[in-house]
């Protein structure tokens, strides 16, 4: 079978959670922006625990539908039919993080696109291609809605795909409460049971809190609603029952219900307990679809409830497969979550999307440049400009080059990072002022402020002149200051390039740099990058990619860097830097911008004599980079 492992219909929106823990809704002064809604939240969950998850819904033809797609897309879920919706906007939700028994939710629906597919959305064909079919209440809500989810439950049938109802049930969405009341978990209303009722024949497997097993079987109390349930359903039930898991009913219901299959849940702080639900039933999912044994298929959905109630968001929030064996495989699991770092960093290193290798040309230089302008009696002024046709050289290349990507400052190249934002390139932003040490940042001490106004896709870059040697003194502020740099990633979500440079008056022997690293992470720094000076012994980056490896196998890369060598030299870095698989780029400015750059500021070529050069220049360095296995590292330099 060709198709997806599960596919899922219904909601999808922007949640919007606010970043004041306790505040109430009214008095919220920021958010922050995830993909949301339940069905969403599921196929996201499945995907990152390896289930083939696909979609099938609408969202806006507009800005908020394409980042819809795009995350979807990222997180490896079939979006071919997710359908943009030209006359409908995607939906919002507003999420205040409060108490569990007091977490308000705002629908910003109106008319949504996801609540407007119709039975035209549902391709019965790739219904049948999957494994299982996931539905939830929610769309049931509205006609339209209801008649495109009944559509795929009958071609599931029809096929033999297994149906997956997820009661999901919203009374806000029902118009039995109203729109303060959008976190309200139950409102009766016989006409909800009757939609749900007559959609329980055609499943194989029911899930549900408490108050959804309720709505859905009509009662007020639970085991005579799943007894109402089974006497039209010989679907597995499954009743999800808060912190304590959740217990499963294959067969008849008993008169005790804790006779039923269950297995322990994870003690953990509750944070956030609205994804609770959508991640239970991920992990769940992971393992039904794999015919694990029921006792398995809760373990792995309370393992993945208790990891998500300890973050913030919804499918931001899932974890992936390594996560949960992490989780899993704890003998002793802490109570409060958030602050495992490995947990953490498991996280941001699994659900990142980085190249698997990068050609960068950097063009961040500040006092070198100003050295150059002030030797050649020409404005400072002029360097915004050269950093502009930078930019369009990189651009140049990169049209054609997947792997490319540039790093850039914002004192001289704000106007050439502002032309880049948003164009889909790769792009690293300095933090340090340049030449500082102990290293400063721009933007002020604090740079948690600083990189809360960045472009979420602008990869953080520090330079640092370090030797393992420093005096005490300064090795122990520059510490302090990486830590609080790296500190301020980790709450607004960067990504860091950490370069290391020899202090003045020393260089790096054959120890200094791995040295370096090493010391690094002995003090809880993980940078998803290394940018490392050039060295033409093999031995070294072996040495390098060890200490990596050893603190942190999830490490994406290492990247060496120019410090403006001749091409000569560094294509024997590169013939070097080819024996340990770490090294995966480089990030070079001077060695392929200096003399074309030096000569546009002499006004000695105009600005496409420039931009051509330098893109011819880029592309022959990509060429020796992509050819470094050719060439014979250093003779005697072995591994």
């Amino acid at each position: 079978m060709n198709g997806p492992d599960l596919v899922c219909i219904g909601r999808t929106s922007v949640d919007l959670y606010a970043e004041q823990d306790g505040s109430k809704l009214e008095d919220v002064q920021s958010f922050r922006k995830y993909v949301g809604g339940s069905a969403t939240n599921i196929a996201v969950g499945t995907a990152r625990l390896g289930v083939k998850s696909a979609m099938i819904t609408r969202v806006g033809d507009e800005q908020m539908g394409r980042f819809v797609r795009k995350t979807l897309a990222e997180n490896g879920v079939d979006v071919s039919r997710v359908r943009p919706d030209p006359e409908k906007l995607t939906p919002y939700v507003l999420l205040a993080v409060r108490a569990i028994e007091d977490f308000p939710r705002l629908f910003a629906y109106g008319d949504a696109a996801d609540l407007a597919i119709e039975e035209s959305d549902v391709d019965p064909d790739f219904v049948a291609s999957s494994r299982a079919l996931l539905v939830t209440g929610t769309p049931l809500s509205r006609p339209d809605a209801r008649a495109a989810s009944v559509k795929a439950i009958g071609s599931a049938r029809d096929a033999g795909t297994k149906v997956v109802f997820d009661l999901d049930y919203r009374p806000v969405f029902w118009g039995v409460a109203s729109h303060e009341q959008g976190g309200e978990m139950f409102v009766a209303s016989e006409r909800v049971t009757e939609v749900y009722r007559s959609v329980l024949p055609d499943c194989d497997l029911v899930v549900g809190t408490e108050e959804e097993v309720r709505i859905a079987g009509g009662s007020t109390d639970t085991r005579e609603a799943l007894r109402s349930v089974r006497g039209l359903s010989g679907a597995t039930i499954v009743l999800k029952v808060g912190a304590m898991g959740a217990i499963v009913f294959p067969g008849e219901i008993p008169e005790n219900l804790e006779d039923g299959v269950r297995v322990p849940g994870f003690p953990v702080e509750v944070f956030n307990s609205v994804g609770a639900g959508d991640a239970f039933m991920s992990g769940f999912l992971s393992g039904w679809l794999r015919e694990e044994p029921l006792e398995e298929c809760l373990r792995l959905g309370n393992a993945c409830g208790a990891i998500v109630v300890s973050r913030h968001g919804c499918s931001p929030a899932m974890p992936t497969t390594e996560e949960l064996e992490y989780f899993l495989g704890l003998e002793e699991k802490p109570r409060r979550l958030r602050d495992d770092a490995w947990l953490d960093h498991l996280h941001r290193a699994t659900t990142r999307n980085d190249p698997r290798e990068l050609r960068i040309l950097a063009v961040d230089h500040r006092w070198q440049l100003e050295e150059a302008v002030d030797e050649l009696g020409v404005d400072r002024g002029r360097l915004r400009e050269l950093k502009v046709l930078l930019g369009r050289a990189f651009r140049r290349v990169a049209e054609e080059d997947e792997a490319a990507g540039v790093l850039i400052d914002d004192v001289y190249g704000d106007e050439a990072l502002a032309e880049l934002t948003g164009s889909g390139v790769w792009i690293s932003r300095a933090v340090e002022v340049a030449k500082s040490r102990p290293v400063e940042f721009v933007g002020g001490p604090n740079p948690a402020a600083t990189l809360r106004a960045w472009p979420e896709e602008h990869v953080v870059k520090c330079n640092l002149y370090m030797h393992p040697d420093d005096d005490q003194e300064t090795r122990e502020i520059q510490e302090a200051r990486v830590i609080q740099l790296y500190d301020a990633c980790l709450a607004n979500d960067r990504r860091l390039l950490l370069e290391v440079q020899a202090s003045p008056g020393t260089t790096y022997d054959g120890e200094s740099a791995a040295r370096l690293l090493g010391r690094f992470y002995e003090i809880g720094v993980r940078p998803e990058w290394w940018k490392i000076p050039p060295n033409p012994d093999p031995a070294v980056w072996a040495r390098i990619g060890d200490v990596v490896r050893e603190h942190d196998p999830y490490c994406a890369g290492l990247l060496v860097l120019g410090q403006a060598m001749e091409e000569e030299r560094l294509a024997e870095s590169f013939a070097a830097a080819a024996s340990e698989p770490l090294c995966r780029g480089f990030a070079i400015g001077r060695s392929i911008y200096g003399e074309p750059g030096r000569r546009w500021l002499a006004g000695e070529t105009d600005d496409e004599g420039l931009v051509s050069s330098v893109a011819e220049r880029y592309g022959r360095m990509n060429a020796l980079w992509q050819n470094r296995n050719a060439r014979p590292a250093r003779e005697g330099a072995a591994r």
